[in-house]
């Protein structure tokens, strides 16, 4: 089996190289992502449920927009977060895989991959089981983002 710390020692060990405050790399993982889940999570989830069902089909249609704008970067922001959060654990000297702060953040990318395949794929030629699909994914993996984030504060204050 692939011991993740292992293969990321190494990288763990330049960014130690460089100094940053112990501070910084406890808790700057934390409050980044924070503003990711509750800043941009909340405006995805919201835009995303707006466009759904508001009546007001301009409306409707600048909602979907935001949405599509707004949630590639998310998720990329996420992937690159959950980079991060690894490696900070790393650097910490932490296990990283016993952690259910790991395992939902793990779930929360699978869940956003799954919803990025369905709106590339155009909800499969507009299907409207895929278009509730996405729907439910992406309040579920909002959902898992807020136990995500509350996992992670009692990780952090426990380290």
């Amino acid at each position: 089996m692939v011991n993740l710390t292992e293969i990321l020692e190494p990288i763990a060990a330049w960014f130690r190289s460089l100094g940053i405050p112990e501070p910084i790399v406890h808790w700057g993982h934390p409050l980044m992502m924070g503003i990711v889940v509750f800043v941009m999570g909340i405006v995805v989830g919201f835009t995303g449920w707006r466009g759904r069902l508001v009546e007001d089909k301009d409306t409707a249609i600048k909602s979907r927009s935001a949405h599509r704008q707004i949630a590639p970067w998310m998720f990329l922001f996420m992937a690159l977060g959950f980079t991060g959060g690894v490696l900070s654990l790393v650097m910490q000297s932490q296990p990283i895989m016993e952690s259910p702060h790991f395992w939902t953040g793990s779930s929360v990318l699978v869940l956003l991959g799954i919803n990025s395949a369905i709106a590339f794929s155009k909800f499969g030629g507009n299907q409207p089981g895929l278009r509730n699909l996405h729907a439910y994914l992406g309040s579920t993996a909002l959902f898992l983002m807020f136990l995500h984030a509350i996992l992670g504060l009692k990780l952090g204050l426990s380290l």
